[in-house]
């Protein structure tokens, strides 16, 4: 069963990683996809498996924290595919060290609050204005905004996302536009790989790991794409206003 049949989805961040996964995932479901990132090559790699699979696709180069190219590429989407049915807010930066309140590098802080909060506020903001009933919102938050465990700017950052997923849901549910985020947990990317343990907080690692169980599977990109593939169906159209933890129960 394709779950997406007919549907316009834009997924942010989708060069690599859970944003990857995610548009070849909707794309092989019926949707048609609209993928951006600021790296290029990489994107157009993404373009060139979805289509070479048979699905259909548009790649807009965006750094969603500017607003003048998030504006681009809602426009971009509705030259090419006239409406707008899904929005999947993946793009986002790690901190650099993972550092704790006392360690903020502040350069460091406006980037991630720039692109992992502000980005992704443009981006509802700007394609919510013609999203129609029955549209979903999924924004990709991360169970660090949930627990607190991560450097001070990431936590933040991804706490703001919960914080504006709940507020999107309940200024739209009249108009029966939905609004959820899934929260990760541990997750192997390509981005959480680039972390080097020595240059890192490891008193703030060492909180964390006091609080949660590292030992418990660490989250694929695959699994986060399985859920927002739900959270963007007609199957979940009852759930707005919900934070998901995909975390194999680490932070219970």
């Amino acid at each position: 069963m394709r779950r997406l049949e007919g549907k316009v989805a834009i997924i942010t961040g989708a060069n690599s990683g859970v944003g990857a996964v995610t548009a070849e995932l909707f794309a092989k479901h019926g949707a048609k996809v609209v993928i951006s990132a600021r790296r290029i090559e990489p994107l157009k790699e993404i373009a060139e498996k979805i289509k070479a699979a048979g699905g259909e696709v548009l790649m807009v180069p965006t750094d969603i924290s500017k607003i003048d190219q998030v504006k681009n590429l809602v426009e971009q989407t509705l030259k090419t595919f006239s409406k707008i049915d899904i929005l999947i807010n993946n793009a986002g930066i790690l901190d650099k060290n993972l550092n704790g309140i006392n360690q903020v590098d502040y350069d460091d802080l406006d980037s991630v609050i720039d692109i992992n909060q502000k980005g992704t506020m443009y981006c509802i903001s700007e394609a919510i204005k013609n999203m129609t009933e029955g549209a979903s919102i999924v924004n990709i938050s991360s169970i660090a905004g949930v627990t607190g465990g991560g450097g001070a700017a990431y936590v933040a950052s991804k706490s703001a996302i919960i914080g504006v997923t709940k507020h999107t849901a309940l200024r739209f549910a009249k108009a029966n536009i939905r609004c959820n985020a899934v929260c990760p947990g541990m997750i192997l990317t390509p981005m959480s790989k680039i972390l080097d343990t020595k240059t890192m907080d490891m008193q703030m690692m060492g909180a964390m790991s006091a609080h949660c169980d590292l030992s418990v599977n660490p989250c694929l990109a695959e699994d986060v794409a399985n859920v927002a593939l739900f959270l963007a169906s007609p199957e979940s159209r009852c759930i707005t206003g919900q934070i998901i933890s995909t975390d194999f129960g680490c932070n219970l």
